[in-house]
């Protein structure tokens, strides 16, 4: 770090992340963070869906956020999809590629990529 400018400006980008995390929307993705979902590679995907959110510009609408053990240990990584009004989307055997699919198709164009969920393993 070479000057107070450096730092300020890496503090506004990561403040943006916490945001993200933290803020409220219309959506809210929610990623398994146990033990089991993070051996299975969970903090990649829950990495995507914050960074691809923001690339998206969908910051405002979308909440990420981790949880504890969903249960379903055999399909994580595990990424729950909460919308008002919709039914809970359950996406499993989540990687960071599928995760960037699901902000561009789901999250943006509100289509559920279906060979991902639960009801089709």
């Amino acid at each position: 770090m070479k000057s107070l400018a450096e730092l300020a400006a890496i503090k506004e980008k990561m403040q943006s992340r916490v945001v993200l995390r933290e803020g409220s929307g219309e959506i809210r993705v929610v990623v398994g963070m146990a033990t089991c979902g993070i051996a299975a590679g969970a903090r990649p995907v829950l990495n995507a869906f914050v960074e691809e959110v923001s690339k998206a510009g969908l910051s405002g609408k979308v909440m990420v956020t981790q949880t504890g053990c969903i249960g379903i240990c055999q399909y994580e990584p595990v990424v729950e999809v909460f919308e008002a009004g919709k039914d809970k989307v359950t996406y499993v055997k989540m990687t960071a590629e599928k995760a960037k699919e699901v902000v561009e198709k789901h999250l943006k164009g509100g289509r559920v990529i279906e060979e991902y969920t639960i009801s089709n393993v």
